[in-house]
Order: structure tokens, then C-alpha cells, then sequence
């Protein structure tokens, strides 16, 4: 059995598949954010500094999610 490759997107990616700002998305991760999200993907460290990633697998299931809970209230 194959395993799928582990791939990381950077934040502006991230922004551009769900279509949020910056800031919407830092309020989604933020526990004290009334806009939390806990269903969120959550970033990746990639090494020493601040930069971050996202699991691409991730993000697509969440947006899996957001659609097929859309698509259930309709």
C-alpha cells in the first residue's frame, strides 16, 4: 500500500483556496476569537522561525466539510 505524500501550503495559498484575509484566518485559529474554528486546519512549524505551513490534506478536508455542511442545510 502506497501512502500519499505529506504536502505543505503556505499561508497565502491557504488564503486563496478558502478564500479568507489574513486576519480571517488568524481569528478561525485564535481560541479567544469569537470567529474560532476548532475544525480549522492547523499550521505547521517549519522550522526555527515563524514561518508556518498547512497540511494540504487537511485544508481539503475541511473544505470537504464546509461544502457538504452547506450542501446539507440547503
Amino acid at each position: 500500500m502506497q501512502s500519499q505524500p505529506v504536502t505543505l501550503i503556505r499561508r497565502v495559498e491557504l488564503q486563496r483556496r478558502v478564500g479568507l484575509s489574513k486576519s480571517a484566518i488568524y481569528d478561525r485559529l485564535d481560541p479567544k476569537s469569537t470567529r474560532h474554528d476548532p475544525s480549522f486546519p492547523r499550521p505547521v512549524s517549519l522550522g526555527g522561525g515563524r514561518a508556518v505551513g498547512f497540511l494540504e490534506h487537511e485544508v481539503d478536508a475541511y473544505i470537504a466539510a464546509l461544502v457538504e455542511a452547506s450542501r446539507a442545510a440547503a
